[in-house]
């Protein structure tokens, strides 16, 4: 066993001397892996980032309950403490009618015009939110329903149909992302390939002294392998340090707008696991690429 790991560690530096010998060839290989990473990954952090944005919809997916002009403050509490127990909800929120009418004033700016009305024309409400687990729209439109049946409720609104709209959209955009990143990951794959092909064809003579001398066609191809190792690594790198500027870049103007809107919403990178996935995804496919190349090329070439 350390005789193996010796081995492999001798291919593995070995290989990254050659590559290090065609400095200009090498980095070009890596860059353009790098750009063709990059491009998917941008857009997984945008998807994520916009998704991040709407802050789970959790707000959109409450459930107002409005109660009859008739019923009491005492009447609403005794409701909201009975939907309270349910288990499919996480919170209720009492808003009494006289808290609504304020609320209104502020924001509406008819104050002296509802100075001149006798009687609060505004309800008790109760905001309803769903338990996490219950927020598939079965659930919630058996919840929905399920409120209107209760003692002194008059309408029961969920507005959500805006939301189903949008995120039916970003599920365009994340299969779309999908698609893009197995298009660009076949061409990384074309890229290696044909880069170990002409490597192969470069030691061809080489190559045939090993094989005279009696090594296998594994022997042979392990630091080919390697390369495509080190091709993908270093293109995995490249486009882990494209996103990095992207967010850096836009990371400002973006904050900057939504501080205008009152949130404090900031950009986020890949992060820890994103990277990691982007960079191993990158090792595999250059190592995937350079065994197909290898071990397509290697079955043609015989000492004579």
């Amino acid at each position: 066993m350390k005789q193996w790991l010796e081995r492999h560690v001798q291919t593995m530096v070995g290989s990254l001397g050659r590559l290090w010998q065609q400095p200009f060839a090498t980095m070009l290989t890596i860059l353009v892996i790098g750009i063709a990473l990059a491009l998917p990954a941008c857009l997984h952090v945008l998807v994520q980032n916009v998704r991040a944005a709407s802050g789970g919809w959790s707000n959109a997916l409450d459930v107002s309950v409005y109660m009859k002009q008739s019923a009491t403050l005492e009447e609403a509490k005794s409701v909201a403490d009975r939907v309270r127990k349910r288990r499919d909800v996480s919170d209720v929120t009492l808003v009494s009618a006289d808290e609504a009418l304020e609320e209104f004033r502020k924001g509406s700016g008819f104050g002296e015009a509802l100075d001149a009305l006798k009687d609060n024309p505004l309800p008790h409400a109760l905001i309803v939110r769903p338990a996490e687990e219950f927020r598939d729209p079965a659930h919630v439109a058996t919840l929905t329903s399920e409120l209107k049946t209760l003692p002194g409720v008059d309408v029961v609104q969920l507005d959500t149909e805006w939301v189903s709209r949008f995120n039916a959209i970003l599920d365009v955009v994340r299969r779309v992302v999908f698609l893009a990143a197995g298009l660009f990951a076949l061409g990384i794959l074309v890229i290696v390939g044909n880069t170990i092909r002409l490597d192969i064809e470069n030691r061809r003579d080489e190559i045939e002294v090993t094989k005279l001398v009696g090594g296998s066609d594994a022997f042979v191809r392990r630091p080919f392998l390697y390369n495509g190792v080190w091709y993908g690594l270093g293109g995995g790198a490249i486009a882990w340090l494209i996103v990095a500027i992207v967010i850096m870049v836009l990371g400002d103007p973006v904050q900057r707008i939504a501080g205008l809107y009152g949130s404090s919403f900031a950009l986020h990178g890949l992060g820890v696991e994103g990277s990691l996935a982007l960079v191993l995804g990158a090792i595999l496919l250059g190592w995937f690429g350079s065994f197909i190349a290898a071990t397509r090329e290697l079955r043609g070439i015989e000492p004579k």
